[in-house]
């Protein structure tokens, strides 16, 4: 009901605010059906999508079809407690992951060169 008073009034959101949401701190053993059952509550879903691989276990993103759905979301879950974990819900910011990956991707360069060149960072 909050959703359609928002939409009524024409709010302005604030320019973070978008249909994905990052989600981290998830239990390792959530299935997809306790992720929509979570966060359905809150509008209709495009997309969930739960990490896997080692580096990615614990995190998942959500698309919402609707920013304001999205918007209530991150507002009643930021803080939500699952088995004992309580959930970490932001907004996706592509230019803040990116920044990550860049870094990781440069360190792997920097260390194929040292050992292409032969240069050491240890102290001798």
């Amino acid at each position: 009901m909050t959703t359609v008073s928002l939409r009524k009034q024409n709010t302005r959101l604030p320019p973070e605010v978008n249909r994905v949401l990052y989600v981290r701190n998830l239990p390792f053993n959530i299935t997809s059906e306790e992720m929509y059952d979570i966060f359905g509550k809150y509008g209709a879903i495009r997309q969930i999508r739960i990490g896997c691989n080692k580096d990615t276990k614990g995190t998942a993103f959500v698309v919402y079809e609707d920013i304001y759905d999205a918007k209530q979301a991150v507002d009643h879950l930021s803080g939500f407690n699952v088995a004992n974990r309580y959930l970490i819900v932001l907004y996706y910011q592509h230019a803040k992951m990116s920044k990550k990956f860049d870094q990781k991707k440069n360190e792997e360069e920097v260390a194929k060169l040292q050992e292409k060149y032969g240069v050491s960072t240890k102290d001798k």
